[in-house]
């Protein structure tokens, strides 16, 4: 059996209700004076009040930061940094979707070891303590409050940097599903699919192992089953509940087995034309499916079995379900089917695909990725 190494870096704390007990898991991690790092959204809901009551109540001084918007880059990181470094802060809790999350981590990294984010680019690269953290999702997508990775785009090149270390993963995790209620129905599709594009490549990279698997698998269990309920019901609290226990499994997984061609190909249609990350996964994702089919059958299979997809023993056929079912998942999620429809030109492609076959997570692909193979994906896509 394949040797791995896997650790769990965040204690996770589930259930409806779970968001009333930050006062009590900031206490016991000894919070004092804390960063509150939460996207205009969550003011606006009511949430950073409610969050900030909650810390009060325990006697915990709490600063508030929202100068974000959805994939913080590096100047906002900066800036955040800039901010908080004079209010003596001992911890940060992040509020909100992924952006919020990765924001705070990327803050706790500047705060505690100076420098640039782009120092930080990979793993393991800081050197001194960080900041405890405590991370709060109120979408079910990124799992980014079960990583150790925070994702920022260079302000400069507009590049997604990968910044990631042991040090950097929220102490806790509160998963409360109520708060995911409140999400707009675009951000529960766009999420939904990004979570959904987690479990299936976290399933097939090269970096996965048996505990990943199962992550993956429960994840796969669990959205694929629910994705179409939150969007037909929104407040459906057990389809809420099973999506945002989905998108933490996903999170795990990556942790673990990082991810593959889709996301490789995604990033820089969210760099060029600011299409939604999940959005962008919906596009790619069967086409990914179809090309990696030649290496992969066999895992894409087990998917599409586990989903009473398909009941045959052929194993292309079955992987052919699976991107048949994604197509329609995303046909739900109301998310557009092809590059054409988003205004990309063909024109274009090779210069996307140069880029596409620069990013990190292309190289942890079943079946080698490079230029050539991005151009494949995204013409398939187009």
């Amino acid at each position: 059996m394949q040797t791995f190494d896997f650790q769990f870096h965040t204690r996770a704390v589930f259930g409806a209700g779970a968001f009333q007990r930050l006062g009590e898991l900031s206490r016991e991690l000894g919070f004092h004076r804390s960063l509150l790092v939460a996207d205009r959204g969550l003011v606006s809901a009511g949430y950073v009040d409610e969050a900030t009551n909650l810390l009060w109540a325990a006697e915990i001084e709490v600063v508030t930061f929202h100068d974000f918007d959805v994939n913080p880059d590096t100047a906002i990181i900066e800036a955040g940094c800039a901010f908080a470094a004079p209010l003596e802060v001992d911890s940060i809790v992040g509020l909100g979707g992924g952006s919020s999350l990765d924001c705070a981590k990327g803050i706790n990294f500047l705060l505690t070891n100076a420098g640039r984010m782009q120092d930080y680019l990979g793993y393991g690269k800081a050197v001194k303590p960080m900041l405890p953290m405590i991370g709060i999702p109120t979408t079910a997508g990124t799992g980014s409050e079960a990583q150790s990775y925070a994702v920022i785009s260079d302000a400069q090149t507009h590049a997604k940097m990968a910044c990631g270390d042991p040090k950097a993963a929220f102490r806790v995790a509160i998963l409360d599903p109520t708060l995911t209620l409140s999400q707009p129905g675009a951000i529960t599709a766009t999420a939904g699919f990004d979570a959904i594009a987690h479990a299936v490549e976290t399933y097939v990279t090269t970096k996965r192992n048996p505990l990943s698997d199962a992550f993956s698998r429960e994840a796969w269990r669990l959205l694929e089953s629910n994705y179409e309920r939150v969007l037909t019901d929104p407040g459906d609290l057990a389809a809420r509940t099973a999506m945002q226990l989905g998108a933490y499994f996903a999170g795990v997984a990556i942790e673990s087995s990082m991810l593959g061609a889709t996301h490789a190909c995604a990033n820089p249609l969210t760099t060029r034309y600011g299409t939604t990350h999940g959005a962008a996964l919906a596009m790619l994702l069967p086409t990914v499916v179809r090309w990696n089919r030649p290496v992969a059958a066999g895992r894409y299979a087990e998917l599409a079995r586990l989903s009473n997809l398909y009941s045959g023993s052929n194993d292309n056929e079955a992987a052919e379900s699976l991107a048949q079912r994604l197509t329609q998942l995303a046909v739900a999620g109301e998310l557009d089917q092809s590059l054409s429809a988003t205004g990309v030109r063909r024109d274009e492609l090779r210069e996307l695909a140069a880029e596409a076959s620069k990013q990190w997570t292309g190289q942890f692909n079943p079946r080698p990725f490079d230029q050539a193979g991005a151009l494949e994906v995204y013409e398939a896509s187009y």
